[in-house]
């Protein structure tokens, strides 16, 4: 072996160890994602490539892709995720790649792929996402925060329930059980990862330390839809409640956590687009708009100005996607009053609704949706493009100070 050789391996092998030491050269940064089934993410796989027809969004393509089209693992994100599947608690650990979204008929992804490589690409520090979403929960029982009291029943309820005759007792104690489960569970899951992080990231080291340094929600949906909690929401103010407990929800996290003033981000709900309340086109749309003001409306309080921000997810909705989705849930209303005629035989009616989803929907159009889409519209379709845009818009809120 010549001396030159030598001095070439000795070489490689202090780079190597340098690099090996170097994804720890600093205080890990550590992100807290939360939210319910969109936060969990409903965005398969297979709708990814669709993400480089849009010039706007294909960097982001770029960044989820190594070379040869494979998913990106990152070097220097790791993440813990609990979340449910059939109804048992599931958790899953390890660097951040795809299929960290919803468990069931994946893989899949949500806001946590784009929100980690976007950290992996401004910063320089390792970063550790901890991750806890529930589809179908509520923060006004599910996530209710323990500042916010136990849950009372509205005056409607009251006078639904004595016109029934129904023991009032029962239905308060029916109505407060399993109230801030996950809220516990969040926190109980959080301070687990924190208390042995090399379980998660073998190369973390604790003199390094970390430092938790900010926490995205992602959350609405049954709010929204909660008549009972919320019974003016048709009227201006009718989800003021929801702005109280959000708001109780930030303070609660900060104390419970030990970080006073943690940067936090709103992601707020934004299914089929901007609305204007006064467009005829979106006479409909009162309640999601009263929603989305009430959401964000949390960082506006005087105490959460400068840290807590908001990101309007309705800025990414795919209007494109969108309008065929309402058209195919034309032809699906069409094939359901057509099945209601019992002299028809299915297959007449599957041949009649086709024929009217030919003359709504071009087959150009179909290869768009079925290419781009694998979920419901209130899982933004499960769309790739429009989550990788949600958890980039996400990270730069945290690292820019986000956009109202």
């Amino acid at each position: 072996m010549t001396k030159m050789y030598l001095r070439q391996i000795i070489v490689l092998g202090v780079i190597v160890l340098i690099t090996a030491g170097s994804v720890m050269a600093a205080p890990l940064k550590v992100y807290i994602l939360a939210g319910q089934s969109n936060m969990e993410g409903h965005a398969h796989v297979d709708t990814i490539p669709e993400i480089g027809k849009d010039p706007e969004a294909r960097p982001l393509l770029d960044m989820m892709l190594e070379s040869g089209g494979k998913h990106r693992v990152c070097e220097r994100v790791w993440i813990s995720y609990l979340t449910a599947k059939k109804g048992e608690r599931v958790l899953k650990e390890g660097k951040l790649t795809t299929g960290y979204g919803s468990l069931t008929k994946g893989p899949k992804i949500g806001p946590e792929f784009t929100f980690g490589l976007t950290l992996e690409e401004r910063m320089s520090s390792p970063v550790l996402l901890i991750k806890t979403a529930w589809g179908g929960t509520s923060l006004f029982k599910d996530w209710r925060p323990p500042s916010a009291g136990p849950i009372e029943l509205s005056d409607q309820q009251v006078e639904a329930g004595k016109e029934k005759g129904a023991d009032l007792d029962q239905m308060r104690a029916k109505a407060r059980d399993g109230s801030g489960a996950l809220y516990e569970a969040m926190i109980e899951h959080v301070r687990d990862v924190l208390s042995n992080i090399k379980r998660i990231c073998p190369e973390y080291d604790p003199e390094q330390g970390y430092e938790i340094a900010g926490f995205v929600w992602f959350q609405g949906w049954n709010d929204k839809v909660n008549s009972g909690a919320y019974p003016n929401r048709d009227n201006p103010g009718g989800y003021d409640l929801y702005t109280e407990l959000l708001a109780h929800f930030v303070r609660d996290i900060r104390k419970d956590l030990g970080v006073s003033g943690m940067p936090f981000v709103i992601g707020v709900m934004g299914q089929n687009g901007p609305i204007d309340i006064n467009n005829p086109r979106d006479k409909n749309e009162h309640k999601n708009y009263y929603f989305r003001k009430a959401q964000a409306a949390t960082a506006d309080l005087p105490e959460f100005k400068g840290n807590v921000k908001v990101v309007l997810t309705e800025k990414y909705w795919d209007s494109k996607l969108g309008d065929i989705g309402l058209k195919l849930a034309e032809v699906k209303e069409h094939k359901r009053v057509l099945s209601r005629d019992k002299s028809l035989s299915k297959e007449a009616v599957d041949a009649a609704a086709e024929e009217y989803r030919k003359k709504l929907i071009s087959d150009e159009e179909m290869e768009i949706y079925e290419k781009g889409a694998s979920n419901a519209a209130f899982h933004y379709y499960g769309s790739a493009k429009m989550f990788a845009q949600f958890g980039a818009a996400f990270a730069e809120a945290l690292l820019d100070g986000g956009s109202k």
